[in-house]
């Protein structure tokens, strides 16, 4: 069993690279977009998605490379992974991910603390970010029992594809949920609606752990998960 406190460093280290990524991207691509918001989104697509695949890779064989609170509690929940070690793991994400977003705004000369104005609210937006949870957990967790070694890909393509059939562009993670309400950018969400699109990603976490358990556990050979996994 690899220790905890490298299992936690990979996961701080992975959010703090991802989180600066999306938030990063975000602020290159409406920079050089000319006020065209589909090649800004593009922009943002597709260095996510790059990062996904090599964060994965690189650290999903020391902590599994969560850094997703969703993740790491449906693991919890499972017994993949103890609670303790979850609460861990969601505090390193959550921290070195807010981290990694005032990181961005510095690379970028903008102020280093900021709230984000972007309204991000309604039925449509809770229900695209319920879905994109929902999918993210049966993309990790089905690639973990017919192809483990596919994670990196699948996640990152399925993030890449969520981007842009989701309404709310598939946050599908606490985390960067709460570090983009800090950062009043291309990627940003006002503070007042984190609430729902938290909520609504949790429902769609352990909506898609049910059925996990009923597609993936039932078949004859039990899933042996540590799931490398996130989203952006």
């Amino acid at each position: 069993m690899i220790p905890l406190t490298r299992r936690l460093a990979a996961e701080g280290l992975g959010a703090f690279f991802l989180f600066v990524c999306v938030v990063g991207s975000g602020i290159m691509a409406e920079n050089l977009a000319d006020g065209n918001d589909a090649i800004a989104l593009l922009g943002n697509t597709a260095a996510t998605g790059a990062m996904l695949f090599v964060l994965i890779t690189v650290f999903g064989p020391i902590s599994g490379a969560h850094l997703n609170p969703a993740v790491s509690l449906v693991a919890a929940a499972r017994g993949d992974l103890g609670w303790g070690s979850a609460a861990g793991y969601v505090a390193a994400q959550l921290s070195c991910g807010i981290l990694g977003a005032w990181a961005a705004h510095l690379m970028f000369d903008l102020p280093t603390l900021q709230l984000s104005e972007k309204a991000r609210y309604g039925l449509g937006q809770w229900l695209g970010e319920a879905i994109a949870t929902f999918g993210l957990i049966l993309t990790i967790y089905g690639t973990a029992r017919h192809r483990p070694q596919w994670i990196p890909a699948t996640v990152a393509l399925y993030i890449t594809a969520a981007y842009w059939f989701t309404s709310s562009t598939s946050f599908a993670n606490p985390a960067i949920t709460v570090a983009r309400s800090l950062s009043n950018t291309f990627a940003g969400i006002s503070p007042s609606h984190v609430p729902g699109f938290v909520i609504a990603q949790l429902l769609g976490a352990f909506a898609a752990a049910l059925v996990v358990r009923w597609l993936f556990d039932s078949e004859p050979q039990k899933v042996n998960a540590n799931p490398a996994p996130t989203s952006h």
